[in-house]
């Protein structure tokens, strides 16, 4: 399978590395860093860089594309650059599954290719999601066709063990899972809005409001 995971500056690292680990895993799979141009790509931490092997006009079809998301408001950038939207739909007229991590549903709202259909995000940025035409689910992945979306960061890695099982079988799927040790035992039950205590909620829910007002940090 061919696989293009589309980076940008400002991008989250587990977006990306998580499904590209599982992807990788396989010894199945030509898995492809795209951006706009070459070269070193900037995370939204200001801690380190991935590198994009290809450039847009070096891939041009994948089975798989993986639209990774960011911290607010790196969003801005990709969502707002027409080169960007047009490969996502160019490649989107080849692929098997387009799928988003995080935040890169709204990239692919922006794109055109989630309007009127459910899909899901970081639950931060539901509204967000809403106002582009999209209807937000609080769901960890979400199909809808060929369009598959993850919510949070490390929900990446279940959508890629999911693509896995529908592509190469269940088989595969659980093998890689515990090539990965993916076994999560966090020391806190408090990964999603619905199990974290309301104030903790509305505490990180203006957090994330704020951030997002700021300009694009690249």
């Amino acid at each position: 399978m061919k696989i293009a995971i589309m980076l940008f500056d400002g991008i989250t690292a587990l977006d990306a590395i998580g499904p590209y680990d599982v992807f990788a895993a396989t010894l199945k799979c030509e898995v492809k860093f795209v951006a706009k141009k070459k070269g070193l790509i900037k995370l939204d931490s200001n801690m380190g860089y991935l590198h994009a092997d290809y450039s847009f006009s070096e891939v041009t079809s994948a089975d798989i594309l993986v639209v990774p998301g960011c911290s607010p408001p790196n969003y801005k950038t990709p969502m707002n650059d027409e080169e960007t939207l047009n490969w996502i739909r160019q490649i989107h007229e080849t692929t098997k599954w387009t799928t988003s991590v995080c935040n890169g549903s709204l990239i692919l709202s922006a794109a055109g290719l989630l309007n009127g259909i459910v899909a899901t995000s970081h639950w931060g940025s539901f509204d967000l999601l809403q106002s582009l035409g999209t209807i937000p689910t609080d769901e960890r992945v979400v199909r809808q066709g060929k369009i598959v979306t993850a919510a949070g960061v490390s929900s990446g890695i279940d959508m890629a063990l999911q693509l896995i099982a529908w592509e190469l079988g269940e088989d595969m799927s659980k093998g890689v899972q515990l090539i990965l040790e993916y076994d999560p035992q966090p020391p806190f039950d408090t990964g999603s809005p619905k199990k974290a205590p309301a104030l903790l909620v509305e505490q990180i829910r203006g957090m994330l409001q704020e951030f997002a007002k700021r300009e694009p940090n690249l």
